[in-house]
């Protein structure tokens, strides 16, 4: 578990990282950007409706996990803007509730007694 939360720990400071970069050199317009190569059909565009769809199964994970409550729906939905920073900060957090048992950390604590 150590191990897990050490990455989570350095993907997340890393594309905080490139993230900053990126906004300085090319501001915030992220998504006209982002759908705009998805209307081109090239391989930027491809490569972010693949991120899309990873993105909308981790949203209904996260809203599943919750029992789609509507703190779980907004959390989900939330991945559509906070991406893998979201998500890799939602599993540490989680992790440390969990005891580092992955069980309770991908099913939740009612699901994993069950």
């Amino acid at each position: 578990m150590t191990a897990f939360r050490i990455l989570l720990v350095t993907l997340t400071m890393a594309l905080a990282a490139y993230t900053v970069i990126v906004v300085m050199e090319h501001g915030l317009g992220l998504f006209p950007i982002f759908f705009g190569d998805i209307a081109a059909m090239g391989w930027p565009g491809q490569f972010n409706a693949d991120f899309f769809c990873f993105l909308t199964l981790a949203g209904l994970w996260l809203a599943w996990r919750h029992h789609f409550s509507p703190g779980g729906v907004v959390l989900g939905l939330a991945t559509y803007v906070g991406g893998a920073p979201l998500v890799m900060i939602y599993l540490l957090i989680q992790s440390f509730r969990a005891d580092g048992d992955m069980r309770v950390i991908l099913l939740g604590a009612r699901r994993a007694a069950a």
